[in-house]
């Protein structure tokens, strides 16, 4: 089970001016996603139509309410992550929603480097899918099957991705949240291998 634990006092999506927090609305469904330094991540997914909204915060660890010193020192165990509020439609093609989430986490970043992206080094960065449902597991299973193919042919080691079916995720502090959209010119280390799903 994936549980999103809110603060208390939380500012209003940067961009999109809804509440961070719980309750969503019920035609919205949520996926969580680590892929290395949450900023340039998060922008990924809150610049796809389908998002109702997008959150920073940290996941995969054992530590309860970690703060951002903890995270970076390693000692909570959790990861930089964002959560995604999505609309679940599906496109002409019958891809849904959720595959097309799975499409943008696979390519805009590299699934291979273990306990990093690029230059960002450290357990925080690893690359992580938390499922909320066996949908979402199967999604997350059969996808990375078939970029493993891909990216074996393109000259690339054994996908590390962690798929994870338990997990609590909690807010960033305010500062990175939408980050890149208060500081445009903000750092973003990832970079995707080019290999297309």
């Amino acid at each position: 089970m994936i549980k999103i634990i809110a603060p208390e006092n939380l500012n209003p999506h940067f961009i999109k001016g809804c509440a961070l927090h719980p309750p969503f609305p019920a035609h919205t469904r949520q996926a969580i996603f680590a892929l290395g330094c949450f900023w340039g991540a998060e922008r990924y997914f809150w610049q796809q139509t389908d998002s109702y909204l997008t959150a920073v915060g940290y996941a995969g660890g054992t530590s309860q309410n970690p703060n951002y010193h903890a995270v970076c020192n390693g000692s909570s165990g959790h990861a930089e992550s964002v959560l995604v509020v999505y609309h679940d439609n599906q496109n002409s093609a019958g891809c849904s929603s959720y595959e097309k989430l799975l499409k943008i986490f696979w390519e805009t970043h590299d699934p291979t480097q273990g306990m990093r992206q690029g230059n960002d080094v450290g357990s925080q960065y690893r690359s992580i899918i938390f499922c909320f449902d066996d949908f979402q597991y199967q999604a997350a299973l059969k996808t990375r099957d078939i970029y493993q193919k891909h990216l074996h042919v393109a000259g690339y080691p054994s996908i590390t991705t962690e798929i994870i079916r338990t997990a609590n995720f909690y807010y960033a502090e305010d500062y990175h949240q939408q980050y890149l959209a208060k500081n445009p010119n903000g750092y973003c280390g990832l970079g995707g291998t080019g290999v297309l799903l």
